[in-house]
């Protein structure tokens, strides 16, 4: 999946010689929690966060009154030359940036201008998407031999027993490398039929499997 199919494209921006009293007003109208700023041709030239504000604007227990820092210009206090992604760039890639470099958002830039934005909760949203967690169903784990054509044998399984998957995700197994982890999430909220099935076509079923319940 590309990036430019998750991102929002109406990004509210500031420039650089925009106030911290600006960009106060704007995240608090905007609800949002990530500010690019950019140059007069849309440029992407830094980012400024709601911990960037928190830092210079007084506490509201705090004794100080200085209210000059609401008009210190956002070029003081903005990451300048933030990372950046691109519109055909993988969502997965984006993911690795996030976790690698522990940032909140990413300004999505094409053409040297800004045109797009992902956060945080972007990426976990499209992750609860594609794993269909917010529909109705049942998750199944299973323990496979890690080689060609394994995952068509299990899909037969489900085929016979007429059940949509909603997804499949597959992970290492942590015990045996020779192994895959498959976590397939069907849409049926009774599926001890299909893991009978599993266990008579020699599948291993991790889960579920309740010490003392005969599935």
């Amino acid at each position: 999946m590309l990036i430019e199919e998750i991102m929002k494209r109406d990004v509210s921006s500031l420039s650089p010689e925009d106030t911290v009293s600006d960009a106060l007003t704007i995240m608090q109208k905007k609800k949002i929690r990530h500010l690019p700023i950019v140059s007069d041709d849309k440029g992407l030239v830094g980012i400024v966060t709601d911990r960037d504000l928190k830092e210079v604007v007084p506490s509201l227990y705090s004794d100080s009154g200085d209210a000059s820092v609401y008009k210190i210009p956002l070029s003081e206090i903005m990451t300048k030359n933030p990372i950046s992604g691109h519109p055909m760039d993988f969502v997965e890639e984006a993911a690795v940036i996030f976790y690698d470099n522990q940032i909140g958002c990413l300004p999505i830039v094409s053409g040297g201008k800004l045109v797009g934005i992902i956060t945080e909760t972007d990426l976990l949203y499209k992750y609860i998407e594609l794993t269909g967690v917010h529909q109705p169903g049942s998750q199944i784990e299973v323990r496979v031999p890690n080689i060609p054509g394994i995952l068509f044998e299990v899909s037969k399984v489900f085929h016979q027993h007429k059940l949509n998957v909603l997804s499949v995700l597959v992970y290492p197994d942590k015990e045996n490398e020779d192994n895959k982890i498959l976590v397939i999430r069907v849409k049926t909220m009774n599926p001890l039929t299909v893991i009978n099935g599993l266990r008579n076509s020699g599948f291993e079923v991790l889960w579920p499997n309740v010490p003392g319940i005969d599935l």
